[in-house]
């Protein structure tokens, strides 16, 4: 490529300018794109940044360069922040491979790898957890990764991203790396507040092109006619045509050069009767991405049990997509993988079945696998044996598993309450795994026809590929007790008012006083208009718009008693009586007058909502902060003194410690020694009702199963301090929370007893990989308490967390 002299001037300035950038890039496999590039000159410059680009654009190669530059210098380190241990566990993989065993380590709450090492990966609630111990792994870290930062977002988990950018050290420079999401140049201003010079880099390319299908029995028919550009593209007519037909299927359509359906015949219709389209079987449809070349692939299906009977349909129907060599090394990968697992728990866990399927090249995945399960069927779809997963959507969100090709059976998911559509930015997100960089010179995305689908509103959803990004963040009482101990209380709240809560709730602030500002300036021109030489009509107006208010009301109310009538007619008399001898009644401009008074009084009722959605908005998380402080200083966490001083008083100074949805009632359980007569197994069960969340179908759990003695005596009265202090929250304003629930107790007691695996999902009723996951969560609760309980229940605490830490669950935490 010839270069002209201004061109190679530029280029040989920035190698001048950006030389780590350059050494970085040169060691690469792809060449940086542009969006890259600059995110790396950012941080080379000594700048924080916000990358935000589309699934598998490769944003984490910014994160990956910061990385870089923290090795270059002694001393310096790097964290790198995931939301998901999964995720975490993936990072840290491909970082050993890269930097070696030696220089990087792994924490996640159940597992503690290297922990001094000079690159940590964790879990970003790890990293809130050091900020707020001021942990001495701190000294020296120069840069935080933060991937999946739209997290954020989240109702549950939101918070502790914010509370993470707000405490970091001013020195350490952040590397948020988010998907594309429309409002990013808000979210880099707040960065850019809080923790100074941060750029912001946006970009709405995929380095692999997507096209998009709809599936029409054997067709897959382009959804655009203009397959060059989605968001100036056409929807194909004859998707058109067909939703137009009501789901008719023109055999004899002009240029549709489609396969025909190649299952079986159609269903005989009457004359004149639309014809309705069958959906081709699952195993047909992975037979016609095979032929098509369009493998590996994903299927997104919104449960679990239909990406379970997904694969078994496969599996009958006798497809194998692998050769003799690949269903060797999947069966070496899997027996090398598994080997630590005992024998009886294979049986349970469906491993014979699993594995077949897995060499026939199929899989499931979702969470109710056991994660060590699914680590493998990642790891065989990254090696290109397993072609083609059934997954449910948490598939889509940050694991490295790109295809070439998404199908999406259905356009809704049940979200818990109801089956709802999913958004342009969910859809973005699934489809985003199609197309695999250096590999494919396109992705797929793939949506199959259903009974009553729009093609207009899937063109829709492909069409729009941003979604906002909203905080979540409230202050919580660990999060209090923490901020006041490190800062008192004044200065606690003005760190609250640094939130991106209070940043969006403040620049919302700023639109509605524009529009306050434009109501007065046309209040004061309806003032002008209603002006009348009589006298005051903004008193005349009032007079008769209560008139008429009273005399509706007396028309409506025909139920009311003989004596309210005539009160009301009394009232009506005198309010009549004074409108006539008003000056401004006599006034020959009075209904002109009177029609400016009205619209002035429409639009100063609007003013004054206006101004209270300001009030309600100025200082909102301030205002919860001392609503939590109140609740804390009544339970007596906090000591206010007359002048308002505040601090923590020695319960206090153990919340601090304590961190999770239920940090106040497990501090006060202590504080209380409600458990302190338990036995390693019962202060297990406790943990895990703290813990865990009900389904909406578990269903009420009966006292009769539940473990006898101290357990039942422990679980009552905390139950009975939920209440109170459920209570205590409602006359605080507070939002309250579940009670805790005893649903998965009887199981996780038989399981610290040492009961079998089999025996345990029995009475659990759950897969084996949720029953891992609410023991983790478990596991983490009686760590705290083994940190902050008294000698003897800390003891207890130690002794449960090993008892339930054992076979899957331990191979797990691995």
């Amino acid at each position: 490529m010839t270069l002209s002299p201004a061109e190679r001037f530029a280029r040989a300035n920035e190698e001048r300018e950006h030389p780590r950038t350059r050494e970085f890039a040169a060691g690469q496999r792809f060449e940086l794109d542009p969006f890259q590039i600059a995110g790396c000159h950012a941080l080379e410059g000594g700048r924080s940044v916000l990358v935000a680009a589309p699934t598998g654009a490769g944003k984490t190669i910014v994160g990956e360069f910061g990385i870089h530059l923290a090795m270059s210098t002694a001393g310096e380190k790097a964290f790198y922040t995931t939301p998901m241990k999964a995720l975490s566990n993936q990072k840290f993989r491909e970082l050993v491979e890269v930097y070696g065993p030696d220089e990087v380590g792994l924490l996640t709450g159940d597992t503690n790898i290297n922990a001094s090492a000079r690159i940590v990966v964790m879990t970003t609630e790890v990293l809130r957890n050091m900020l707020y111990a001021d942990s001495p792994a701190l000294q020296g870290l120069r840069f935080v990764v933060m991937d999946e930062v739209h997290y954020l977002a989240d109702r549950f988990r939101g918070a502790v991203w914010e509370e993470v950018i707000i405490h970091l050290p001013p020195s350490v420079r952040l590397i948020a790396l988010s998907a594309t999401v429309s409002n990013a140049e808000e979210f880099g201003d707040w960065l850019d507040a809080v923790r100074g010079d941060t750029d912001i880099i946006v970009s709405e390319t995929r380095p692999v092109p997507l096209e998009q299908h709809v599936l029409v029995r054997g067709d897959l028919l382009p959804l655009f006619d203009d397959r060059a550009g989605v968001a100036t593209a056409q929807v194909n007519q004859e998707l058109l045509r067909i939703r137009s037909a009501r789901g008719g299927y023109d055999s004899g359509r002009r240029g549709g050069g489609g396969r025909r359906p190649h299952r079986g015949g159609r269903r005989p219709q009457r004359a004149g009767q639309p014809q309705r389209i069958e959906r081709l079987d699952r195993p047909d449809v992975v037979e016609l991405l095979r032929r098509a070349n369009l493998l590996p692939a994903i299927f997104f299906i919104f449960s679990r049990a239909g990406c379970d009977q997904a694969v078994i349909q496969v599996r009958r129907s006798g497809v194998r997509l692998t050769s003799p060599e690949e269903r060797a090394l999947i069966r070496e990968i899997v027996e090398e993988r598994t080997r630590n697992l005992v024998e009886e728990d294979l049986g349970v866990l469906g491993y014979w079945e699993w594995k077949d399927n897995l060499e026939r090249g199929v899989a499931a995945h979702h969470a109710g696998l056991l994660p060590a399960f699914k680590e493998i069927v990642e790891e065989l779809f990254q090696r290109k044996l397993v072609k083609a997963v059934f997954a449910t959507e948490t598939l889509a969100l940050g694991i490295n598993m790109p295809a070439r090709t998404v199908v999406l059976e259905k356009l809704e998911k049940f979200n818990g309450e109801a089956r709802v559509a999913i958004t342009s930015g969910e859809y973005t997100q699934l489809t985003g795994r199609a197309g695999r960089r250096g590999i494919d010179v396109e992705g797929h995305a793939v949506v199959q026809w259903t009974e009553g689908v729009d093609p207009q509103a899937v063109a829709a959803l492909a069409s729009r590929r941003t979604y906002p990004l909203n905080s979540s963040f409230r202050p919580t009482y660990n999060m209090a007790v923490n901020l006041i101990d490190r800062f008192g209380r004044d200065r606690a709240r003005e760190i609250l008012q640094s939130s991106f809560a209070q940043f969006q709730a403040d620049r919302g602030v700023v639109g509605l006083a524009r529009q306050v500002k434009d109501a007065e300036e046309s209040l004061a021109g309806y003032t002008e208009a209603m002006t009348c030489d009589r006298g005051d009509f903004v008193e005349y107006a009032a007079i008769r718009r209560e008139l008429s208010d009273i005399e509706k009301i007396n028309r409506k109310d025909v139920t009311a008693g003989r004596a309210t009538r005539d009160a009301r007619q009394r009232q009506i008399q005198s309010l009549r009586n004074r409108m006539r001898r008003h000056p401004s009644h006599e006034c020959p401009d009075r209904e002109r007058h009177a029609r400016w008074a009205e619209r002035y009084h429409k639009l100063d009722r609007t003013v004054r909502k206006l101004r209270g959605q300001i009030e309600s908005r100025t200082g909102t998380v301030a205002r919860i902060f001392d609503r939590v402080v109140d609740v804390l200083d009544e339970v007596g966490y906090v000591r206010v003194s007359d002048d308002g001083d505040t601090t923590l008083t020695a319960d206090g100074r153990t919340m601090k410690r304590i961190y999770g949805e239920r940090d106040l009632l497990v501090a006060e359980s202590l504080r209380l020694r409600l458990w302190n007569v338990l036995d390693a197994p019962s202060l297990a069960a406790i943990a895990c009702a703290l813990v865990y969340e009900p389904r909406r179908d578990d269903g009420g759990y009966g006292d009769r199963r539940l473990p006898r003695g101290a357990f039942r005596i422990a679980l009552e009265k905390t139950t009975d301090l939920w209440q109170r202090l459920d209570d205590l929250e409602t006359e605080h304003r507070l939002p309250g929370s579940e009670p805790p629930s005893a649903n998965l107790s009887t199981a996780m007691h038989g399981w610290a007893r040492g009961l079998p695996l089999d025996t345990v999902l029995a009475e659990a009723d759950m897969a084996a990989g949720d029953f891992v996951r609410w023991t983790k969560q478990t596991i983490d609760l009686l760590d705290q308490l083994s940190l902050v309980a008294q000698p003897e229940l800390a003891r207890t605490a130690r002794q449960a967390l090993e008892s339930v830490r054992r076979g899957i669950v331990a191979y797990s935490s691995v």
